[in-house]
């Protein structure tokens, strides 16, 4: 009994977890931003591709490691061609160090469409499985018989562990990639392991957007390291980064991982979630969320009609729709805020932040694909497991109907979110030609007032001008009696006819040496090397002399 009361104690709830963790406040006082979310490897998300976390420029070796047959040895105990190098290149494991204890939540939906919280071996529905309490929870996991009256149970976790990992996916016979994509953000949706008549698997891996208020900031420490909101701004947008707004609100990437064993008596959700700091989705918001829908009239009318295990699966979708429509809320007041800035004022620093803007729009709008061919693939992936005996062809017909009314409910309300985010971009084309015609208006009023003073500046040197005129005759007869040459001063030397032969002879050297000089002149070609412009009197003679002859030649011919 004392064992029993130890283990049952190991088992204990996280007090601590009953809020998300928001942003971090730094000792400087600036504020902290999520991580950046990492850029996703798109070709290492499903298993249809041949080469599980294998790039051509690694060296591939087979392992002569022996396979530990228990849930120890996963994923080669399930599949063997996981090699341990590629175990390590995708970093499944290595991320799941830095939790010390995973927090499992169960719940059930049982036969009659009702929602329970089952008590697990006495342990209740929440758990904390540690170092110690490892084997324990694989004997829950693994031995403990499950009632026939449930049609779904559901798992979620939290701070997923190693152990854990391996425990969850050797029970469930769970595809690595499952894990893989949810640890490196990897959008991913198939099937596998499909049987005509028992069931299959199908997993679903959704990054969304959500939103982070500024009144639900929290002072707690963060396991990762912050990113001062100081420091978010530089020349390189990172569309994978969070967004904050003028308002203090800020949208961050989150993510839905989910994994659905479907057979024909019973069926298991597995809900991860890689991080649940920085006011990410946690496994027991989700959990909590989830039992609500087991309130909803609308949805237990569907539990009523059809036994298929689907719809608890499209049910969780509904909450990325729930954060993308919040999201695009606080989304539409920062776009009218930037509009009211850029008719209020010319500063062309804002064209910045609208390019910020529109670059996470256009990410967001291939967020919103992925959710929408999820949505699609969930709507078309046929549960083999409804074709069982057990079920009639009333009944597989009702829920074939069912899962498509609902399907294409939440498809428009993805086409929605679509139509707005379309909407929103628009108009930050439409501010951002409004700023930049802004900016051109002031411009042109800045060139016409110069242009203003240079015409007012040329009136005063044409007045200038006159002037001189004026007084050129004046002046060049005072110049020319004020000559020293015989002409008009008898004891002088020089003759009138050498001032005019030296003057002559300079001015036609100083025509000669500019021209000569100029690199584009009508007396040479464009770009003739110098020793051409040197010799450009002689080629001008022969052009003069010699070109209206040819031209009369070519005339008469």
């Amino acid at each position: 009994m004392a064992v029993s009361r130890t283990f049952a104690a190991a088992f204990r709830v996280r007090n601590d977890d009953s809020d998300d963790l928001a942003l971090q406040h730094l000792k400087d006082g600036n504020t902290a931003l999520p991580p950046a979310v990492p850029a996703p490897p798109y070709r290492h998300a499903a298993p249809s591709g041949p080469w599980p976390w294998m790039d051509f420029d690694v060296e591939t070796s087979s392992s002569t490691t022996a396979i530990d047959p228990s849930w120890r040895g996963y994923p080669q105990n399930q599949f063997g061609n996981w090699t341990p190098d590629q175990v390590g290149r995708s970093k499944m494991l290595e991320k799941c160090l830095m939790n010390r204890s995973s927090t499992i939540y169960w719940m059930d939906v049982l036969n009659t469409g009702r929602f329970a919280i089952p008590d697990m071996g006495g342990l209740g529905s929440t758990m904390v499985v540690g170092t110690e309490q490892e084997d324990g929870f694989w004997d829950v996991l693994h031995r403990q018989q499950r009632p026939d009256n449930i049609r779904v149970r559901s798992i979620f976790v939290d701070d997923l562990t190693s152990p854990v990992l391996r425990m969850l996916g050797t029970r469930y016979n769970i595809e690595p990639f499952f894990f893989t994509s949810s640890i490196n953000w990897i959008p991913s949706r198939y099937q596998e392991a499909s049987i005509h008549k028992e069931g299959d698997h199908i997993t679903v891996t959704l990054p969304f957007v959500r939103t982070l208020r500024k009144n639900s900031r929290s002072s707690r420490s963060a396991p990762t390291t912050p990113v001062p909101l100081s420091q978010s701004t530089s020349s390189r947008i990172n569309t994978q980064a969070a967004f904050p707004m003028s308002d203090g609100n800020m949208l961050f990437i989150d993510l839905l991982a989910i994994h659905m064993v479907r057979g024909v008596k019973t069926s298991t959700i597995i809900s991860y979630h890689p991080e649940s700091t920085w006011c990410r989705t946690s496994a027991q918001r989700l959990h909590s969320l989830m039992q609500l829908v087991g309130g909803s009239v609308y949805w237990q009318k569907i539990f009523d009609k059809s036994q298929d295990p689907t719809f608890v699966f499209l049910a969780i979708l509904w909450y990325a729709l729930y954060a993308w429509d919040e999201s695009f809320e606080l989304l539409y007041s920062h776009v009218s805020e930037l509009e009211s800035k850029v008719l209020q004022t010319n500063n062309i620093e804002l064209t910045r932040e609208l390019h910020i803007l529109q670059a996470h729009l256009l990410h967001y709008q291939a967020l919103l694909h992925n959710f929408e061919l999820s949505v699609k693939f969930l709507a078309k992936t046929h549960n083999p497991a409804m074709d069982s005996d057990d079920f009639s062809d009333h009944q597989r017909k009702e829920s074939k109907d069912l899962m498509k009314r609902e399907s294409e409910n939440l498809l428009s309300e993805i086409d929605r979110l679509e139509k707005r985010r379309a909407m929103l971009s628009n108009r930050l084309k439409n501010v951002m030609d409004l700023a930049f015609a802004t900016v051109n208006i002031d411009d042109n009023s800045q060139t016409r007032k110069l242009t203003e003073a240079t015409v007012r500046d040329s009136a005063a040197m044409k007045q200038i001008s006159y002037l001189t005129m004026i007084f050129l005759p004046a002046s060049f007869l005072a110049s020319v009696f004020g000559m020293n040459v015989v002409e008009f001063n008898q004891g002088s030397f020089q003759t009138l006819s050498h001032y005019i032969e030296v003057t002559v002879s300079l001015t036609l050297l100083t025509i000669y040496v500019v021209v000569t000089l100029q690199t584009h002149s009508t007396f040479h070609d464009k770009n003739a090397p110098f020793l051409r412009r040197a010799v450009w009197p002689a080629l001008t003679f022969w052009k003069m002399m010699y070109k209206p002859r040819e031209k009369a030649d070519k005339a008469l011919v």
